[in-house]
């Protein structure tokens, strides 16, 4: 072969080669960019049960000897407003929201074994636990401990005298019959992949998924 068509042939086997390199390279971009497509298009539909109470209880709190706190009255409100509202000995006052009274709950349950008698003594905690805010809380938290200490313990010895435990006992009543379950659906991403990226796990799927 002659200089001349030694060269001619190689400048074919070069473009030959810069072609193919090309081509497999868009070819690649455009499956890439369509593997990114499906995956965004592939959604799952999750659902879930939600419980709310619509109906709440206001607690009022004597301490009527230094230490000593007992349920003095109790009406029922909304859920979103339940509070105790608390009178100390030395006169003062203090309002507890819900969560202010779960964190003194949690205090008298967490600082005393069932041996040693959560609900021996007549604490602030206690008087909380067995009332109705003790109530609305084991209910709307779905806190098996607070009910299982309440079911265990003697409820009306924390009020004041019986009729006010008797209204607490129809206030709990409104408090379950307030509740209202409801279906909650959301969309997601289908098995938490986001695009192509998200797709490469194993070695028999390929870059194609």
């Amino acid at each position: 072969m002659t200089p001349k068509r030694q060269g001619i042939a190689i400048r074919k086997v070069r473009d030959i080669a810069i072609s193919s390199t090309l081509s497999l390279a868009l070819l690649t971009g455009s499956a890439a960019l369509q593997s990114c497509g499906n995956s965004r298009d592939e959604q799952e539909t999750v659902s879930r049960q939600e419980t709310t109470f619509s109906k709440g209880v206001k607690t009022y709190i004597t301490e009527t000897d230094p230490g000593v706190f007992k349920i003095t009255d109790e009406i029922p409100t909304s859920a979103d407003s339940s509070v105790a509202i608390v009178r100390y000995f030395d006169g003062h006052r203090d309002t507890l929201n819900a969560n202010s009274a779960k964190a003194l709950i949690d205090k008298e349950v967490d600082g005393n074994s069932r041996q040693a008698g959560v609900g021996s003594n007549f604490s602030l905690g206690n008087a909380l636990l067995y009332g109705g805010m003790g109530y609305f809380l084991a209910s709307t938290l779905n806190n098996r401990r607070y009910a299982d200490y309440r079911g265990q313990g003697n409820g009306s010895r924390f009020y004041s005298n019986p009729s006010v435990y008797q209204r607490s006992q129809n206030i709990g009543q409104q408090i379950s019959a307030s509740r209202s379950t409801r279906a909650v659906t959301t969309t997601r991403p289908a098995g938490g992949r986001s695009g192509f990226l998200g797709r490469s796990g194993g070695s028999s799927r390929g870059f194609g998924g």
